[in-house]
This record gives C-alpha cells, structure tokens and sequence, in this order.
C-alpha cells in the first residue's frame, strides 16, 4: 500500500493544553480512514494541522512524500489535498453547476481569464462530477433551495473539482438523516475505489464509521489511544472505556 499521507510524532499544545501528544499514523491509496474520539478528543486539532490551518509544534506531516509543516493551505490544496466541511460550505445564491464549474476554474487556474465567461468554462466537466455524486437533475437550481443531503453531495463534487489524491472530511454526514449517512458513505466508498483517493474523516456516528471505513484511529485526550480495523477498535479495552466508562460518549 501506497502512503498517501504519512503522519508523525504531531503534537499541538494550546497554553499549558496539549491539544494533541506525539500522534502517528498512515493511510494509502483507496483507503477510509476514521478519526474518532469523545469531544476535545484532539481529533479537529490534528484533522487541521493535516491541512495546514494550524502549524504543530513538533512532528511531521507528508503527503505524497513531501513535508508540508509550514505551507498554507492553499498550496497544500494545490498539492491534490480536498476537504469537505461539517457545516457545508458553497456559494447559496449560484446555480450547483455554477458552484463545481468555480472549483474546476480554480484548479486549472483560469482565474485570470478575465476575456473568458465564467459560465461558459468546463460546463461539461461539471454536469459529469455532477453526474457521478448522483444530482445531475439539479444542476440549474441554486445551492440556496437545496435539501441538506444534497448540499453535502454539491461539496463532494466541488471536493473532487480538484482531483485529489487525498481527500480531507470533517463529519461528512453531519446533519443528515440516517438512511442519506448510509447512501452518501456508500457513494464515497465507490468514488474512493475507483479514484483510488486517500480519505481520512471524523465522524461522531458510530454506524458511518464502523459500517464505512477500512480501519479507525481513535484519540483520547489528545493520544492515540487504539489502531486497526473496526472490530480490533470496537474490542478495545481502552476504547471501550472511553466510550463506554465515566467519560461518556462522543
């Protein structure tokens, strides 16, 4: 297996609060990887610091081999980093075409085509990401009237504007219904295969994330605390402790 993105030793302290201790770990090509743990568990700390919103204190982050402790976002995004976000971000008042045709100009860097309409770049491009997230029939409409199911589905087509190789996801299912969890999860699993994206993602639904993905990694107050498939992390005692013991649940 390919590593896509390499972990190691990250640690972030705010004050005299070690947000996140001496954290490692790995994940290749075509592979779920779910980042779990009760809240303040370190987990947003660490999922930033892979994005290069926060900078560690110690440790390394690589992707596809390269350092990328200290470098902005953006140019971690330029690298094939994308990341969907809890709350969805897209543009309410443009068209969901509109939306995916703008990721696609930033990619290409067709920002400056001042002489070129914006409406008139990658309209076909953008129908088959459409296409593929499965709200081609939406394309006309304005992010602001859609369900929130299918905003989430918007975002993962914007995400994938970018070609990533490592896909970057906060709570995917946040908000959502639970039978729209499982249709969304299974149509990133199938993206993810056949794209052969690195995702790694949080998520507070214990369904999304031992139903989904390949192995989970869970942090504890700002460790990692337990590694491995679902039922090695389900079967933790550790694990079983935090989520089940006086500390309670996520």
């Amino acid at each position: 297996m390919s590593a896509v993105l390499a972990v190691e030793r990250l640690s972030k302290a705010f004050g005299g609060v070690q947000a996140v201790q001496g954290v490692s770990f790995a994940l290749g090509e075509g592979e779920l990887l779910a980042m779990i743990g009760p809240n303040g568990a370190g987990k947003t700390t660490c999922f930033n610091m892979v994005n290069g919103q926060l900078a560690p204190d110690s440790g390394s982050v690589r992707i596809g081999g390269v350092d990328t402790v200290g470098r902005p976002p953006r140019e971690i995004w330029r690298m094939g980093v994308g990341r969907t976000f809890q709350i969805t971000a897209t543009f309410a008042s443009m068209t969901v075409r509109e939306n995916v045709q703008m990721a696609l100009i930033s990619h290409r860097r067709r920002l400056a085509s001042l002489w070129t309409r914006a409406a008139s770049l990658y309209r076909d491009e953008a129908d088959r990401l459409l296409e593929r997230v499965g709200i081609r029939e939406q394309a006309e409409r304005a992010c602001s009237v859609l369900a929130y199911g299918d905003l989430k589905r918007v975002e993962l087509a914007v995400a994938l504007a970018n070609e990533p190789r490592l896909l970057l996801m906060d709570e995917p299912t946040a908000g959502m219904a639970p039978k729209e969890r499982i249709t969304l999860m299974e149509l990133v699993g199938e993206i993810v295969r056949e794209r052969r994206i690195a995702v790694l993602y949080t998520e507070h639904d214990m369904d999304v994330v031992f139903g989904h993905a390949d192995r989970v990694i869970v942090l504890d107050r700002g460790r990692l605390i337990a590694s491995g498939t679902g039922d090695e992390v389900r079967d933790n005692p550790e694990v079983r402790q935090v989520y089940l013991g006086s500390r309670g649940r996520a």
